[in-house]
């Protein structure tokens, strides 16, 4: 009997039947990524946070925490654009469960 590939294997962990959901999960992993890290340049400029000034020991730290805010609000938003709400919905519950959040 040969063992199932990575795919099949992630399919049954995520609960995933169809390919076309899988990718479309992989797109919206892959959108989000990049929003969340694109957006936070221009957030932080917002608040008049910029390399120029502060030091980069400090600018570095604030912007990575301020991508992982954006990816949890950006990976349900983008979730529901692509028709995959409620595993995006599950996946951030179960994600900051992790995290010691409380819902």
């Amino acid at each position: 009997m040969s063992r199932p590939n990575y795919f099949t294997r992630l399919k049954e962990k995520w609960g995933i039947t169809s390919n076309v959901q899988l990718t479309l999960i992989f797109i919206v992993f892959a959108l989000t990524g990049s929003a969340a890290s694109r957006l936070a340049g221009p957030v932080m400029d917002l608040f008049s946070l910029s390399i120029e000034s502060l030091h980069p020991v400090i600018y570095w730290p604030l912007r990575i925490g301020l991508i992982f805010p954006l990816y949890q609000l950006l990976l349900v938003f983008f979730g529901a654009l692509f028709g995959q709400f409620r595993f995006f919905w599950n996946f951030e519950k179960k994600m900051l469960r992790r995290l010691g959040v409380k819902l």
